[in-house]
């Protein structure tokens, strides 16, 4: 029975009337949104396309519409279009979170697992209390512990980037600007060159000596990035410890009810300030990878 009132809604939606709605001086992106999705519902994704397409000329800024239309090429198995959807959601709505989530999934089980550590981590930021959240927690804990690896007692890798061949031309001053993946790469290679082995307890220092080195490396000035900004304002007041076992803790989460258990305080100072003080995201205060 439900099914049948599902597929009658889904007709009536995408129906005339419906249609007719669209022309009203008080519509919304919701209801493109709508017939969008009951298109797809009834198996009709260029349908579904074309709604979402409708919407976007109108509302070019909704991160919703963008995310239904790279969710019917998610499905369809079409990742890169699907990607290109999202990204561009993330840029033009970077305060609605559903796009980072996508985009992170999608990075995250990629030969590009930089831009999914970012993306995923905003997410975190933006919503940081749901079932999302634990996913995308524990992934970025687990692609830690599977693209650093330790060769020997003296020898570390990482793997976040594909290999690149650039070809670099240089300007008077003979400036040279590298891509950012490889800023992150080598910036974090040297972050965990005194480590052994991936935990809570080390990603902690592999983390506070990252924003350490690129700021210190004044990486930050060629390569703004909102996330590390935030990260070097929970460093410098003091609670980027708690901060990074929050970020990973589903990775391990017997380490952090220890560590969470034996520094209370420190925990209860950190929520304390972490309620009053967000990371700023706005259309001047955003990331994605089109920088």
């Amino acid at each position: 029975l439900s099914s049948f009132i599902t597929f009658k809604l889904c007709n009536a939606i995408s129906g005339r009337d419906m249609d007719k709605k669209k022309n009203d001086t008080d519509v919304s992106d919701q209801l493109f949104q709508l017939i969008g999705n009951s298109y797809d519902f009834l198996g009709k994704p260029e349908k579904a396309i074309e709604a979402y397409d409708e919407g976007i000329k109108t509302f070019p800024n909704s991160g919703p519409l963008h995310l239904e239309k790279g969710n019917v090429y998610y499905i369809q198995k079409e990742y890169n279009k699907a990607l290109t959807n999202y990204e561009i959601g993330i840029d033009v709505d970077p305060k609605f979170p559903s796009n980072y989530y996508r985009a992170t999934l999608l990075y995250l089980n990629s030969n590009d697992e930089v831009w999914g550590m970012i993306y995923g981590e905003i997410f975190m930021n933006l919503e940081p209390s749901s079932k999302r959240t634990a996913e995308i927690s524990k992934l970025l804990f687990d692609t830690y512990k599977s693209e650093i690896t330790f060769k020997n007692d003296s020898t570390a890798s990482t793997s976040f980037c594909k290999t690149m061949t650039m070809n670099i031309k240089t300007d008077n001053s003979s400036e040279i600007k590298l891509p950012f993946p490889m800023i992150y790469e080598s910036t974090l290679i040297v972050s965990v060159a005194l480590e052994k082995a991936i935990t809570l307890e080390s990603l902690n220092r592999i983390r506070s000596t990252f924003i350490e080195n690129y700021y210190n490396a004044a990486h930050n000035e060629k390569y703004p990035n909102i996330l590390f900004d935030f990260q070097k304002e929970l460093k410098d007041a003091g609670y980027f410890e708690a901060y990074n076992y929050w970020i990973c803790m589903k990775g391990d989460e017997a380490a952090f009810v220890t560590w969470q258990t034996e520094n209370k305080v420190a925990w209860d100072n950190f929520i304390s300030w972490y309620s009053k003080n967000r990371i700023t995201i706005d259309k001047e205060h955003k990331f994605s990878r089109f920088q």
